[in-house]
């Protein structure tokens, strides 16, 4: 049985900022799926939005965040997240990240090169080329590898929440699956922070790394935690069409950088959908590619920024460049053909701005909560700056609090359970979810989709749940109980919302409700575990 200070689950930018924030005063216990960099923020091309250029202000990127957020942003969380973003890259530059410096002299703050993004009214995009969330990931997994008060734990997955049911049920730590020993241990901790990113994996197609399974959601949920507007999923509207290409993002700054969406035959389309084109929000922009290839039968529309000098394209987008070079595809002489993909979640579990879920001593920070900021559509980059602002914004908070007693937690009990020796069956039920999710619960939405998704949850369920009582935890049982928990969320916010608002549209509600607001689910007390 380990003990720490503070528990953090996930390695992705949240986790890495809470991790270091506290270092200096706590023991720290770091989980990760796989290796330490193989979270999700990592993946995170485009750059981060901040107000640093002396013609932005905090007022535009808050009205961007909420025109991009369909009159959902919570205000209060908009502005400060977006009030504390300056002093968020500061951090990070201080931490040695390797921004992109502007040789052209077209920004001012600190020689740094800004870009734009989809919905942003102003260039406010530092960045670091085209791979910026490796260059951030990069930098602080050196310093947290290497602080004495941080302890990584690679491939370990957690299994679920211990709370204490003593204590108001206050989360006392986690049962964690010890993927190489193959054993599940018991880790204590007076603070728990969840940081397991989002639940991109949940679809057939999605430009999120295998580990984004909806763990921290799931495991919150069954702890007592509300969940909310799990309905708004973000398919990010270009994920390179290739048969060998898994997974790999377009980013958004393509667009940015002046790149034109075009039909098979050349046909520029999107000024017939949005008066702001290829720079509309994200949600607009997906919804247009799939009503195109629906209308025209076409597998995929094309990303075209060969217009532009091929020394432009290298510079601005050297990996993009790359990758699909080594694919046969020559950015700078064709266009990229490309595919909405599953990409973001923007709900998740309710916290406030200091972290804190509804279960006392845990926190969730990142893509695993909803603070509110990203409304029914997520504005480009927003979301690696939100992970930094409230990871420091919890940090603060544990450091202010009075450290518990932990209590005596029995270890994790397997006497009663066997090998599975139907491991097939996993896997077809994983197989069988995300692909009735991708058809049911995507871009475009009607009841009768909803309610056929939502019967197949209730199937695969109690299959799962079976499993899980009759057999010893695996790393795949674990992430599949996770995703068709998340899956059902997400139809069941589907459900309630009886309008067409951001990445929520639905041909039985085409309107947009005058007085919207969020969807939030309460957890059955019943079910509440541990």
């Amino acid at each position: 049985m380990r003990k720490f200070d503070v528990l953090i689950l996930g390695s992705g930018l949240g986790g890495m900022t809470i991790a270091l924030q506290l270092a200096e005063k706590l023991k720290v216990g770091l989980i990760t799926k796989r290796a330490l960099r193989d979270g999700g923020s990592g993946w995170a091309q485009g750059g981060i939005a901040a107000v640093l250029d002396d013609s932005d202000s905090i007022e535009l990127h808050i009205k961007d965040t909420q025109v991009a957020g369909a009159g959902l942003c919570d205000l209060d969380a908009t502005r400060f997240i977006v009030e504390n973003s300056k002093d968020a890259i500061d951090w990070l530059i201080k931490m040695g990240v390797p921004f992109t410096k502007d040789d052209a002299g077209e920004t001012s703050y600190h020689g740094y090169h800004l870009t734009r993004e989809g919905g942003h009214s102003h260039r406010r995009i530092i960045h670091a080329a085209d791979a910026t969330g490796a260059a951030v990931i990069d930098t602080l997994a050196i310093k947290v590898a290497a602080h004495p008060n941080i302890t990584v734990l690679e491939e370990h997955i957690a299994v679920d929440l211990i709370t204490d049911k003593a204590n108001n049920n206050r989360c006392v730590g986690a049962y964690v699956y010890n993927k190489d020993e193959d054993q599940v241990e018991t880790i204590l901790a007076p603070f728990t922070v969840l940081a397991t990113g989002g639940a991109g994996k949940v679809y057939l197609y999605t430009t999120n790394p295998d580990v984004a399974t909806g763990d921290g959601i799931a495991m919150g949920w069954r702890a007592g935690c509300r969940v909310s507007n799990m309905e708004f999923i973000q398919f990010h509207p270009t994920c390179l069409y290739h048969p060998h290409a898994k997974s790999f993002l377009i980013t958004e700054a393509v667009r940015g950088e002046g790149g034109i969406l075009r039909l098979p035959d050349g046909t520029r389309f999107m000024p017939n959908h949005d008066e702001r084109a290829e720079l509309a929000p994200r949600d607009i922009v997906a919804r247009a590619i799939d009503f195109e290839m629906k209308r025209g039968g076409f597998d995929c529309v094309y990303l075209d920024i060969s217009y532009k000098s091929s020394a432009f394209v290298k510079e601005h987008f050297p990996n993009i460049y790359q990758r699909c070079l080594e694919l046969g595809i020559d950015i700078t002489k064709e266009p990229i053909p490309v595919v909405p993909a599953a990409h973001y979640t923007c709900g998740g579990l309710v916290t406030n701005l200091a972290g804190r879920t509804d279960v006392e001593g845990l926190y969730g920070v990142g893509e695993v909560a909803c603070t509110g900021l990203h409304g029914a559509n997520r504005l480009a980059s927003n979301s690696l700056l939100e992970c930094m602002v409230l990871g420091k914004a919890a940090a603060e908070d544990i450091l202010q609090q009075t450290p518990i007693s932990l209590p005596s937690v029995p270890e994790w009990d397997e006497s009663r359970v066997t090998d599975p020796d139907e491991e097939v069956v996993i896997s077809h039920n994983w197989d069988e979810l995300r692909r009735f999710m991708w058809d049911y619960v995507g871009i475009v939405r009607t009841n009768k989709r909803l309610e056929r998704a939502q019967h197949r949850i209730e199937l695969l369920k109690s299959e799962i749940h079976e499993f899980y009582r009759n057999f010893r935890v695996s790393n795949d049982l674990i992430e599949l109980r996770n995703l068709v928990t998340t899956a059902e969320l997400i139809v069941r916010c589907a459900l309630a919302r009886k309008e067409s608002r951001g990445l929520h549209y639905s041909r039985d509600y085409p309107k947009i409700e005058p007085n919207s607001k969020p969807t939030i689910l309460l957890p059955d007390p019943v079910k509440t575990k541990k």
